[in-house]
């Protein structure tokens, strides 16, 4: 055996028994004769030999060596192991890079199934990293390895025994086409919260609390997407400038809650932390959906850390390079995990479930999902992950939202998932923006956006809500931010403003930055409620980011991903401040319009054909002049577009099987700098039409209760959305006096 041999430790020898190769990670239960301990397994592929270390409440290591293996899986019972010990293993095998192999006893590694983890992946020191990270030779220091001990400066799973169950738990199943989803951060939701406890703000418990349900309920969203809550790492470089990794995309544990994000400790009370919070959120009618990073971990390239699986067995856990000393790349992160093989693909899977059976949690958006779906090189639809995910009956019930793209070759993806899936639709954020800032050339696009996507997503049985539409999202501006800074402003993050995009696709409105203006202040706000209003009026998924809907700026930081500060954080005084509780108060309107009308959550896509006696279509399209639009409209300069909805004939049924009717209703953007006088559809449309939303106005109050008769020519104020709601001829005639 190569590397460092084992020091005998000073404590009495521990007994090991055989134990089970499954499952795998660490189990308390019963052996032989119902004496209680642990059960210890761990896959570590070409290793020579492993040992579990167990760690006392001061720190004194005990090493004790796994000799049972089976199928390339270390295992061992060792009695009289109980819920909250700390332990660790060292996995001994070849120092070889230049073919991939980089065992290196030295190093302590975390269970990459331990379900609670000790400690804070803060400053790493030179002893966490294999090779020599200060050799004076840098171009080759990821081949000489570092033989100190890193045991004193790496956290440590720990042994979890869970008794808690799910039997009074009720899951929400809200429909895919009824979701709205809210994307949120556990720590930057609460941590500002005044009706959260200071003790509570930035855990999950703050995030269970009364006081941040209440605000998820008023607003009517259906699902929270947490930003990662998987245990992750902070980057080196982040660290040595003050700064830490905020949003979480680091991992390094797939099965334990972060522990930092744990108001009540962290030798496992983060797992019964987290399943309240689960358990709070599903009482008030809300989805839990976990964003997870199963892409990469936190050991970086060939020059990172050794914290887990590059110790354990790196060349089955991750894709290397032609020249096996590096790594495949396809997240932009230093390395890829390689899902084509089995012991990964078990992973991955054993963690989903995991968290869906034991969590409670309701599903899952995958971070750089085209990375997993790779099969050897290229993005393949048939790959060995999409079609277990298929296959699996409890991960297929679930909600699976693939970001459809990654940083390789063909990993542009979007529309192109099988039909079990629903994407971020960044084709969706991207036309919405140039509409509204008047750089779209033409209306084709928005009119596939505004109605499904029915372009990228009609095929193979998929319907509408395979579109998440967002036009913000954790990674870039936010929605104020985005009609306040044409340029990004990170220099917080002290990379000289070079990190981020420079395509926000974003609008001013005429002034850099914050301005004093009232005129300017007017139109940000007015272009909030139009971009807020289409993606809330518009066939799909929709998805929030928090505080955008009263508001919240990052002063132009458009990679907000090391700001845990005021910066990352959301800014409750905005909720009460006049400025801005108008805006607050349209979100919650238009969701409780979406809500309340199956119209606006049509289960699948128009036909456009004309329909019933009437002769009207399922959707139809006008143009500033009021008459239904060409094929060669479609093709014209223009910033006007209406749009009708008929909610007479929807192609759906109740629960009892009944036919679906609604209220139609007509929709008229218009991104143009003047206002535009706009003749309202007639008959076989409507007869009249009722005001419901109109984005020109501060206040929604005095909207409602205007009616225009079919016909009538209505002014649509400059960079103004309508919603008018189709009116029947009863409804048109005025209320006999004294009524």
């Amino acid at each position: 055996m190569e590397g460092p041999v084992s020091q005998a430790s000073e404590r009495a020898p521990i007994d090991v028994w055989p134990g089970r190769p499954a499952p795998l990670g660490a189990r308390f239960g019963t052996g032989p004769d119902g004496v209680e301990g642990t059960n210890f397994a761990l896959w570590a592929g070409g290793a020579e030999a492993v040992e579990l270390c167990l760690f006392d409440d001061a720190g004194r290591e005990s090493r004790c060596p796994l000799e049972e293996l089976t199928h390339e899986i270390f295992h061992g019972f060792v009695p009289g192991v109980r819920p909250g010990q700390r332990y660790g293993y060292r996995v001994h095998g070849p120092w070889n890079p230049a073919a991939g192999a980089r065992w290196n006893a030295a190093k302590l590694l975390l269970d990459p199934y331990a379900r609670a983890v000790d400690g804070d992946f803060g400053r790493l020191p030179a002893e966490v990293y294999g090779h020599q990270r200060d050799h004076r030779r840098q171009d080759i220091a990821d081949t000489v390895r570092d033989d100190r001990d890193s045991a004193p400066f790496v956290p440590k799973g720990v042994v979890v025994h869970d008794t808690e169950t799910w039997v009074d738990d009720v899951r929400p199943k809200t429909p895919w086409a009824d979701s709205v989803i809210y994307e949120l951060h556990v720590r930057g939701f609460t941590m500002r919260h005044p009706g959260v406890p200071r003790e509570l703000r930035g855990t999950f418990a703050g995030l269970g609390h009364p006081a941040a349900v209440d605000h998820l309920v008023s607003l009517g969203v259906t699902a929270v997407e947490l930003l990662p809550v998987h245990q992750f790492a902070h980057e080196d470089h982040l660290l040595r400038r003050g700064l830490r990794n905020y949003w979480g995309y680091n991992s390094i544990g797939y099965f334990a809650p972060h522990a930092a994000y744990s108001a009540s400790g962290t030798r496992g009370q983060q797992v019964g932390e987290f399943k309240s919070m689960v358990r709070a959120l599903h009482q008030a009618g809300i989805e839990v959906i976990l964003d997870v990073v199963y892409n990469h971990t936190a050991e970086a390239d060939a020059f990172g850390p050794t914290l887990s699986l590059r110790g354990i067995a790196n060349p089955g856990y991750y894709r290397l390079a032609d020249e096996p000393r590096h790594y495949a790349d396809y997240s932009g992160c230093g390395n890829t995990l390689h899902v084509v093989q089995p012991q990964v693909l078990r992973l991955i899977t054993d963690s989903l479930r995991y968290w869906v059976q034991e969590m409670g949690v309701d599903g899952f958006r995958f971070d750089l999902a085209a990375a997993l779906a790779r099969s050897f090189h290229d993005v393949d639809m048939l790959s060995p992950f999409l079609a277990v995910i298929a296959q699996d009956p409890v991960l297929r019930r679930v909600k699976l939202i693939a970001e459809p793209w990654d940083v390789g070759d063909g990993g542009y993806q979007v529309g192109a998932f099988p039909p079990l899936w629903t994407e971020w639709n960044d084709r969706y954020r991207d036309t919405v923006r140039d509409y509204w800032r008047g750089a779209l050339p033409d209306v084709r696009d928005l009119g596939y956006r505004l109605s499904g996507s029915s372009d990228l997503y009609a095929w193979g049985g998929r319907r509408p809500y395979a579109s998440v539409n967002f036009v913000t999202a954790h990674d870039g501006f936010t929605l104020r931010d985005l009609v306040t800074y044409e340029r990004k402003h990170n220099e917080a993050n002290g990379e000289d403003n070079r990190d981020g995009t420079s395509d926000n696709r974003s609008w001013n409105c005429g002034t850099e930055g914050e301005s004093e203006e009232p005129d300017v202040n007017a139109l940000r706000r007015r272009q909030l409620r139009n971009l807020l209003t289409t993606l809330l009026l518009s066939t799909g998924v929709p998805m929030l980011v928090a505080g955008d809907e009263m508001g919240r700026t990052q002063a132009g930081n458009n990679n907000g991903y090391c700001q845990d500060n005021e910066i990352g954080w959301v800014d409750w005084s905005l909720r009460t401040d006049p400025a801005w509780r108008p805006l607050l108060d349209l979100t919650r309107r238009l969701i409780r319009t979406r809500r309340e009308h199956p119209v606006l959550r049509r289960r699948a896509f128009f036909s456009g054909r004309r329909q019933g006696p009437e002769g009207i279509r399922d959707l139809g399209w006008f143009t500033a002049a009021g008459k239904e639009m060409t094929e060669a409209d479609w093709y014209e300069p223009g910033a006007t577009l209406g749009m009708f909805l008929s909610g007479r004939d929807i192609p759906q049924r109740d629960p009892k099987g009944r036919p679906v009717t609604d209220d139609s209703f007509l929709v008229i953007l218009h991104a143009g700098a003047e206002p535009v006088e706009f003749p309202l559809p007639a008959q076989p449309w409507a007869d009249a039409y009722a005001v419901l939303v109109d984005t020109s106005l501060e206040e929604q109050a005095a909207a409602p209760g205007t009616v225009h008769h079919g016909g009538e020519r209505v002014t649509v104020p400059a960079r103004s959305v309508l919603l008018l709601r189709a009116l029947p001829v009863a409804a048109t005639v005025p209320p006999a006096a004294g009524t």
